[in-house]
């Protein structure tokens, strides 16, 4: 199994709308390494749910439920389609993330405007933790 995380604005769309619709097609990615990611994913991958702009925290996470497909938006692009799986106990926020030597190489923080990305095994689960 592999681990990601997916950035979006929650003034745009929220992990609280995600829930309220349960599964949804994750699209409108438009950065060639963020399209990667989207195209590594495997059926049943966890995903961390990011919000960013003012809040800047990890408040859930979803899975994978389908693989790459052509972006309804623009073919040229691909979506897939992530599954709600659970709200975080408490939002891990950004400061939180920082501040721990454990996760200094995640790619959010050395890449912070990419939208998606791969997320290590280890670093999924202290996350996880954090939020308990």
């Amino acid at each position: 199994m592999n681990y990601w995380m997916v950035k979006t604005e929650p003034t745009s769309y929220s992990w609280e709308d995600f829930l309220a619709k349960g599964e949804d097609v994750w699209d409108g990615v438009r950065n060639y390494q963020a399209r990667n990611f989207l195209k590594e994913m495997k059926k049943g991958d966890l995903v961390l749910f990011y919000h960013s702009g003012k809040e800047k925290a990890v408040v859930g996470v979803s899975e994978v439920s389908e693989e790459a497909f052509p972006d309804p938006k623009d073919e040229a692009w691909v979506a897939v389609k992530l599954k709600a799986k659970q709200t975080l106990k408490r939002p891990v926020s950004l400061a939180e993330i920082k501040s721990e030597d454990r996760l200094s190489e995640m790619l959010m923080l050395k890449q912070s405007r990419l939208s998606v990305m791969a997320v290590s095994p280890e670093e999924f689960e202290l996350l996880i933790k954090m939020s308990a």
